[in-house]
């Protein structure tokens, strides 16, 4: 049958693939599940035909993925426990394309309707410390299970769970135990699921650079000689939106800085960055720290754990990145470090030339 080229112009124009090819995805559907078509030009207003849930959107890395999927065109699912918490993301996409709903994790009920429409569901659920209400394995181990075993069972068919670089059953660290342990069992709850492990990361508001620059004693434990492979938020975001359009990873994926670098470098870093004197606080012995740490959480949660400092102690593994699978080369911290310390410079050395200090020779970029 001919069609005329005055009803071509009026159907909906269907966006491709970079490559301009078809992807796998909008060719074909899931049983059950409607077809997966993007439709306009890349970009905000787009659609991309995906629907993701991300559990943890109102954290520190959870806010960078969702503007970057709602930027796309992704209608994005963004469960919430306090309502002032996600405000913030109701603009990072179009009109009616950031869907925000209430959510417990101990609540199955709750959780399958956050991710009943989705076909990609991203855990990014995490605490640095433990509160009366809220343990390690509650959090990374139940939660983590209970998310994977209901997106299972409503048959949402991509799970993207992530968990930490240092993840061991074996580490010193409960924190890195509990995470090791919530892989063990989102693996089992959901076998095809993609597990990511990110380094450390830095970017605004981070418990990084900005932890170092305000704390600067808590990062010279072991003497400053703790290596860290630290990255940037905002490369862990795009690896995590262009999991999207891929075919499933049934796989880990570990995502580390592209550099090692020692505690006692960064400290030089943020110290030569902000034209502030190097801290001249002694190093504080490990026992004493943890005696510290464990009097603060009587006082305080959110001030350092004892598990915090056990972390300072243990290096992040040497694992070599699978940042070319995602499609993202991460960039070095030293070229981004001025744009989250700059804040900590007087006022008489706010626009004062950028000076990097030179890297010790053991400090050697990983590819």
């Amino acid at each position: 049958m001919l069609v005329s080229s005055a009803t071509l112009a009026r159907l909906p124009r269907v966006a491709t693939t970079s490559t301009g090819r078809r992807a796998l995805h909008e060719l074909f559907s899931l049983p059950g599940r409607p077809p997966i078509v993007s439709q306009g030009p890349a970009g905000r207003s787009a659609v991309t035909g995906h629907v993701a849930t991300v559990f943890g959107c109102t954290g520190f890395l959870g806010r960078y993925l969702v503007a970057k999927l709602a930027k796309a065109g992704t209608q994005v699912v963004i469960p919430y426990r306090d309502e002032d918490e996600k405000r913030h993301l109701k603009v990072t996409g179009d009109l009616g394309q950031i869907v925000s709903l209430e959510w417990d994790i101990r609540n199955e009920e709750q959780i399958a309707e956050c991710v009943r429409h989705s076909d990609i569901v991203y855990n990014l659920v995490g605490r640095d410390y433990e509160t009366k209400n809220f343990t390690f394995d509650d959090v990374h181990v139940q939660g983590a299970e209970r998310i994977a075993k209901v997106s299972a069972s409503v048959g949402v068919p991509r799970l993207v769970h992530v968990s930490h670089l240092n993840a061991s059953p074996t580490s010193a660290s409960q924190f890195y135990r509990s995470k090791a342990a919530g892989e063990s069992a989102v693996r089992d709850a959901f076998p095809a699921a993609t597990i990511v492990r990110p380094g450390p990361m830095y970017g605004h508001e981070d418990k990084f650079l900005t932890n170092m620059s305000t704390w600067p004693v808590w990062w010279k434990l072991n003497h400053g000689q703790t290596k860290s492979r630290p990255v940037h938020v905002m490369d862990v975001a795009q690896a995590l939106s262009h999991l999207i359009g891929m075919p499933a990873l049934e796989r880990t994926l570990a995502l580390p800085g592209p550099s090692t670098h020692t505690h006692e470098f960064l400290l030089e870093l943020v110290s030569t960055l902000t034209y502030n004197a190097p801290s001249r606080a002694p190093v504080v012995p490990k026992r004493v720290a943890l005696a510290l740490a464990r009097a603060a959480q009587r006082i305080w949660w959110p001030a350092l754990s004892p598990d915090e400092v056990e972390r300072r102690y243990i290096d992040d593994e040497d694992t070599p990145g699978d940042w070319a699978l995602v499609g993202v080369e991460p960039d070095e911290i030293e070229n981004h470090a001025i744009t989250y310390v700059r804040r900590y410079r007087s006022a008489a050395n706010y626009i004062r030339p950028i000076v990097v200090p030179p890297r010790p020779q053991q400090l050697t970029a990983d590819s």
